[in-house]
């Protein structure tokens, strides 16, 4: 497949009328309301129920389904929990526990004049937005579906299909370009990734990672610096490409980090229900049989046990994280990789 598409090809393309059915994705219109402007928020599973009351043993109002676009008006913590996440929301007709759904904003971004030789590292400041790819044989078609807060390596920066400025991406896995708008993702300045604490002595930071009490807790010598829920792996029988789905306890080091990672079997999809997870913010491999530290856009039930054998962490934290922790990684690094700091799970 001819994934990288030249500026000449672009501009040649945009000027011959395909601005019409490439237009960047249009978000799902907010219900009339009338209130203040609310939070807004975006279902991230197949899909969710809408109860009467803020309790899972009321009444189903509706579903709603993946990537709809929510107001949420009030949050509310339920008497009847779960216990691990007793969050609610109150939205239009009812409530829905707050697990699978994503706090997002709508943040348009300017477009830079010019993206520097290596690429920069950009980040999703929309609920969504729909790549495209182009190949000479195929034309356009739609690939993946990029989510807010998710972290992409930007390499070019051109004129898109609606003569609007457009970034091109650089897959890290599947080492595929494609193209979206470049007013739904930001690059990511300089000062928001230097380390942080870096002349703390090595051997005086470590993380320590609990998984009957689903925390992490990094330290600094004897003070904790971080102390937070985490979602760790499933316990199951079943595996993912040979390995248990439960994380592995023991004493590790952060051998890699990758600020931007896609986590999947590599396939090129539009499919939202394909085991596609690109873009994965702050990555940390302390097992290189593929167990990491990372954020995760996808639920909010940390607390519990949700991945596949990996920590998942809050996005923030996991970059907070991600910057204090060794090795230490450059700006325009799609890896790093090193002795680095402990991590012990028990």
């Amino acid at each position: 497949m001819e994934s990288s598409l030249s500026r000449r090809e672009f501009l040649k393309l945009g000027s011959f009328g395909l601005a019409g059915t490439l237009l960047a994705p249009a978000f799902p219109p907010e219900e009339e309301t009338p209130f203040e402007r609310p939070v807004i928020g975006r279902v991230t599973r197949t899909q969710v129920s809408v109860h009467s009351l803020p309790r899972d043993d009321a009444r189903i109002v509706r579903q709603l389904f993946r990537d709809r676009i929510i107001n949420i008006y009030q949050e509310v913590v339920s008497e009847t929990g779960p216990i691990w996440n007793p969050l609610w929301y109150r939205i239009w007709g009812g409530y829905v526990h707050s697990g699978y759904i994503q706090v997002v904003r709508l943040n348009r971004q300017p477009a830079v004049d010019s993206i520097p030789e290596g690429g920069w590292l950009g980040e999703v400041t929309v609920p969504y937005s729909d790549t495209q790819t182009y190949s000479r044989f195929d034309g356009w078609k739609p690939l993946y579906r990029l989510y807010y807060q998710t972290t992409h390596w930007i390499t070019d920066l051109v004129e898109g299909p609606d003569r609007q400025p457009w970034y091109q991406v650089l897959d890290e896995l599947t080492h595929t370009h494609y193209y979206l708008p470049a007013v739904h993702i930001r690059l990511i300045p300089e000062d928001e990734l230097t380390p942080i604490s870096p002349d703390v002595p090595f051997q005086d930071k470590r993380i320590e990672v609990s998984l009957p009490q689903q925390t992490l807790t990094a330290y600094e010598g004897g003070e904790p610096v971080l102390h937070t829920l985490i979602s760790s792996g499933i316990r199951s029988a079943q595996t993912t490409n040979g390995l248990p789905t439960n994380t592995p306890t023991g004493k590790f080091n952060i051998a890699v980090k990758m600020p931007s990672k896609h986590m999947g079997e590599g396939r090129l999809t539009d499919n939202l229900e394909d085991y596609e997870l690109v873009g994965v913010p702050w990555t940390a491999f302390f097992d290189m049989r593929g167990y990491a530290i990372h954020g995760a856009y996808w639920h909010n039930n940390f607390g519990i046990q949700m991945s596949r054998g990996c920590i998942n962490m809050k996005i923030d934290e996991a970059k907070w994280l991600f910057r204090w922790m060794l090795p230490a990684i450059g700006m325009q690094d799609i890896d790093a990789r090193g002795f680095g700091t402990t991590l012990t799970v028990a």
